[in-house]
């Protein structure tokens, strides 16, 4: 005990003069003791408790390099037997796969069905990106290459990360809302991590805005990523780490003392810590571990905490850790970017790059050794095992130094305080080469830059550097200057001179997992389309060019790529050439592919199955028996499975509950769907198959009996568009025949139609279409009506809608196209200025939106209706508006020429000739004679047809040859009454 108090009484005398230079400056600044006072106070009391914790803590802030290359040194001091580290504990097992995988890379938790979350939240997405500039990334390294070195995760689970969320979103929310974040530039960045909540070591930034407004408004900085590499990382990239440490929990405790009043996120954050401290003294309980033999690496606005349950000797029993929900969680790795990094916590573009480019730098100027994982690509295989000799050789000594470290730490803060700033000399090599690139860089990407320009950029940093305080320009400061001297008006390529400089000091790093990091279906995937070429894990796209006649082999290949088409967002797998329809198979194909690009997507397909196959099963289950699924739906899923799956069992099932959603629909908003898409499986089934499904067939039925029950109501329905009553109507009638052969009744279709009753003018004109294909009306009724609405001064402004009503209806009745035209034709010819003007741009948007699809059957009626040229128009006299020709002037002017038929028979003989042959007719050609008989004179000429007839019907009478002229068809009738009756009881009969 006495022992414990002397430490104590030393602890506290450690930073007494800090305390003593902070009540005297709060005095001076405040006037006397207040909240101002109290708040410095408390900070020093922070650090000091944070200090003598026994367990050492580390201090971090996310992505850090200075935080990295302390981390570095600190583990080769101390050698921990124990890291626990500040990351979600149910992410453990991706840690070892890390050493598969390029950085940077981002561990994933994903639900894609919830069970104990609302069902909006669906799908649960959490990532922790890992970048090589980072402090957590070092500890992992560590851990993993050094024998006998556990690491351990003590952060709440992704589960309760979405359990202490409650208000109502997701914590992404918050996330990505900060002041620098240029949203509209990174949203196609922040794609490969998609909406999933980020989840980060160290996250250090100041909650209050006036605080952070402040600071970089005095320090000449423009956004908070500027700040704190000019005034934390610069300076403690060279300083000791129990300066570190102590500046580190000042910067922490002053954040968290100077944070708003946010009860929800104050409390989920005092959780956060007392769930890892308590995880951490279960740890230590079960293993027995020695707290000076661990390592507790966190951010630095926890490692500030002041909860109850701080430290190895915090209150026990007080915080129960709930349950995790029945929510089932699939863990893996997927690929991460600077760019996504930035854009997912709201960090500055380019930060991360210049982060990583620093890094590279302090390592080259500290000759720090850092941890790296074996295999890890990019990695220096010599460098590692130089590594681990280091830490075989040295484990014991720093394991033995440890507490003595500890407890000689002194007051490192107070003369970090005071020590005034270390001015960088000047680089003129280094920033010159700066100014030379980005002058080449931006004459590649269509800039009219020159020397002139490099010297220009090069004055112009060192410049803004001494505006700013400075004597070193930092990368900020020559971004800001390339800006200033090359940036043009308008940007000439595809990147300005900003991306361009982010792009020199390092670029947009992508990371990539691993073949031995991917789930089991992705690893499928690449196994399947091994034949393409081995180049499909890489970034960018590749061209691949199937020739399934040459190799048939390449068919596996091309059945994958439509799945993944399928399955995949836009642009992973795009097809050039070919194309896969139902009953259509391509023989040759093109395609572009992009799977590294999208490797997150297939990587995240994974966690719903092991192939590709169970997984669109899946989704077209989920999709068909979803609660919004319409008809339209499932059958949409029914041709995907026959598409793709080639299932007759499934396409079966599921086109036997496509009959169920039918019968429970009560509108007619999917009719067009349904429309195009029964037609389609009819006549592929129709052509593959030799009798039809009995799915298909009752689903025939089935919507003959509907749709003819809802006509009646659809047709006054105002809710129900022209488009949707026209497809019921094309359903009834294209499919009517086979309807009628299953068992259904006309009848109810022809009661249907006449129990419509419609108003709108439209929906008339699609009912006269209707009443014509039933044969209840005439087209000389409609045209009649027609006619009739044009003379009509009152009906005429709703013209327009009538003709809007016939386009429609050239979908059931397609056969009424020549009304169409003359309805069409005779408006543009009667209807005045005033009405016709304004009702044009409403009969394009009403073609183009609503019938694209009708348009060409139209047109293609008018071509064969109006002249081919233009000289022609002036005679042209419309089809409609002929008078016909008497019938007796027709028969007098065929009986002065030759008759058409024998006319070409005997022009173009061959014809003849070849049937002739093929009968076995050896006979030559008779000579044509204008007066040649015809009808009863053929019927003398050859007899034996007429015996042949004769004897069938029962006549025995002679034939007797006609001796005058032949008789007319009706005098033979009277003529030969008993061949009429013997003829008409043979029909009867038969």
């Amino acid at each position: 005990m006495s022992g414990t108090t002397a430490m104590d009484t030393s602890q506290e005398s450690t930073f007494a003069a800090l305390r003593g230079q902070l009540q005297e400056a709060a005095r001076a600044f405040a006037g006397g003791p207040d909240a101002l006072e109290n708040i410095l106070l408390g900070m020093v009391d922070d650090v000091d408790r944070a200090v003598r914790e026994p367990l050492e803590i580390f201090p971090v802030c996310h992505h850090s390099p200075a935080s990295a290359l302390a981390m570095a040194r600190r583990l080769r001091e101390k050698q921990p037997r124990v890291v626990y580290l500040e990351l979600c504990e149910d992410m453990a097992p991706l840690l070892t796969e890390l050493r598969n995988c390029k950085l940077p890379v981002a561990g994933q938790a994903f639900a894609g069905d919830v069970d104990g979350f609302p069902a909006e939240w669906a799908p649960l997405s959490v990532v922790a990106p890992v970048t090589e500039a980072s402090a957590e990334y070092q500890a992992i390294a560590y851990a993993l290459e050094t024998p006998g070195v556990e690491l351990v995760l003590v952060d709440r689970s992704s589960d309760h990360v979405f359990q202490w969320d409650t208000r109502g979103r997701t914590p992404a929310a918050e996330k990505g809302t900060r002041p620098d974040a240029s949203a509209e530039a990174r949203e196609e960045e922040a794609a490969l991590h998609g909406e999933a909540v980020g989840v980060e070591i160290g996250d250090l930034r100041p909650r209050f805005a006036e605080l952070e407004e402040h600071l970089l408004r005095h320090g000449r900085v423009r956004h908070w990523s500027e700040w704190w590499h000019q005034y934390v990382e610069v300076p403690l990239g060279e300083s000791d780490h129990d300066t570190y440490r102590q500046v580190m929990f000042l910067i922490g405790s002053l954040f968290r003392r100077l944070a708003p009043g946010d009860g929800d996120r104050v409390r989920v954050d005092e959780d956060r810590e007392r769930y890892m401290w308590t995880r951490m003294r279960e740890h230590l309980a079960e293993t027995g571990t020695d707290p000076a033999d661990c390592l507790y690496v966190c951010g630095a606005f926890h490692a500030a905490s002041r909860v109850e349950e701080f430290g190895v000797h915090g209150s026990t029993g007080t915080f129960t850790i709930s349950p995790r929900t029945a929510t089932t969680w699939q863990y893996g790795l997927i690929p991460s970017s600077h760019a996504a990094i930035e854009a997912q916590f709201g960090l500055a573009a380019g930060s991360v790059s210049i982060a990583a480019t620093e890094w590279a730098k302090a390592l080259k100027r500290t000759r720090v050794q850092p941890y790296r994982l074996t295999g890890q690509a990019g990695g220096r295989k010599a460098a590692v095992k130089k590594a681990a000799v280091k830490r075989a050789g040295g484990k014991a000594a720093g394991s033995a130094g440890t507490v003595r470290e500890t407890a000689d730490t002194g007051d490192q803060l107070s003369g970090f305080l005071r020590r005034p700033p270390v001015l960088d000399g000047l680089d003129e090599a280094e920033l010159l080469g700066w100014s030379v690139d980005i002058v080449r860089a931006a004459r590649r990407n269509g800039y009219l830059a020159s020397t002139a320009d490099a010297i220009a950029v090069f004055e112009t940093s060192i410049l803004l550097a001494g505006m700013r305080d400075r004597a070193k320009p930092t990368p900020y400061d020559f971004q800001d200057a390339a800006v200033t001297c090359i940036e043009k008006d308008r940007v000439p390529g595809r990147r300005d001179v900003r991306r361009l400089v982010e792009s020199m000091m390092g670029g947009d790093r992508t990371g990539q997992v691993g073949y031995d990091a991917l789930p089991p279906l992705a690893r499928d995937v690449y196994d399947r389309l091994e034949p393409l070429g081995p180049k499909l894990q890489q970034r960018g796209v590749q061209r691949a060019l199937l020739d399934m006649v040459s190799r048939p082999e390449l068919r596996a290949c091309s059945d994958v790529l439509w799945m993944l088409r399928r399955l995949l967002p836009h642009g992973a797998a795009r097809p050039i050439m070919g194309e896969r329809r139902l009953g259509e198979r391509s023989v040759q194909e093109s395609w572009d592919l992009a799977l590294g690009t999208h490797q997150r997507a297939l990587i995240e397909l994974g966690y719903e199955g092991v192939s590709l196959e169970q997984v669109l099963e899946q989704r077209l289950r989920r999709d068909a028996y979803g609660p919004q699924a319409t008809t339209a739906t499932v059958l949409a899923a029914v041709e995907d499975a026959v598409l793709y799956l080639r299932s007759r069992r499934l396409a079966d099932e599921l086109g036997t509950h496509a009959l169920k959603v039918l019968s429970t629909e009560r509108s007619v908003d999917g009719a067009p769907e349904v429309l195009r898409r029964v037609r389609v499986l009819l006549a592929y089934y129709r052509t593959s198959e030799p009798v039809l499904p009995s799915w298909i067939e009752s689903f025939v039925r089935t919507g003959y009996a509907h749709y003819c029950t809802l006509l009646p109501t659809a047709f006054r329905d105002e809710d129900a568009t022209v488009g949707q009553v026209a497809a019921m109507l094309g359903f009834l009638f294209s499919m009517e025949s086979l309807a009628l052969s299953l068992g259904c009744d006309r009848a109810q279709l022809e009661l249907a139609v006449a129990q419509s009753h419609p108003d709108d003018p439209s929906r008339t004109a699609l009912l006269w279409a209707a009443q014509v294909h039933l044969g209840t009306l005439s087209r000389a009724e409609v045209r009649r009506r027609c006619d009739e609405l044009l003379d009509n001064p009152l009906v005429v402004p709703a013209y327009p809608r009538y003709l809007s009503g016939f386009v429609h209806a050239l979908e059931p009745v397609p056969g009424l196209a020549d009304v169409v035209v003359e309805a069409v034709s005779n408006a543009f010819g009667r209807l005045p200025d005033t009405v016709l003007l304004p009702w044009l741009p409403k009969l394009i948007t009403t073609l183009r939106s609503g019938a694209a699809e009708l348009a060409p059957h139209l047109i293609r009626e008018a071509g064969r209706t109006f002249p081919a040229r233009l000289t022609e128009l002036d005679a042209w006299v419309p089809p409609w508006r002929a008078q016909p020709q008497p019938r007796a002037a027709r028969r007098a002017g065929q009986g002065d020429r030759v008759r058409p038929g024998a006319a070409l028979l005997a022009a173009r003989p061959a014809t003849c000739d070849a049937l002739a042959e093929l009968l076995g007719c050896a006979q030559g050609w008779a000579r044509s004679d204008v007066s040649a008989p015809s009808g009863v004179g053929l019927l003398s000429a050859h007899p034996a047809t007429c015996d042949a007839l004769a004897g069938l019907l029962g006549c025995d009478g002679p034939w007797t040859p006609s001796a005058g002229p032949s008789p007319t068809g009706a005098e033979l009738m009277r003529r030969h009454t008993a061949t009429a009756q013997a003829l008409e009881s043979l029909l009867a009969s038969r």
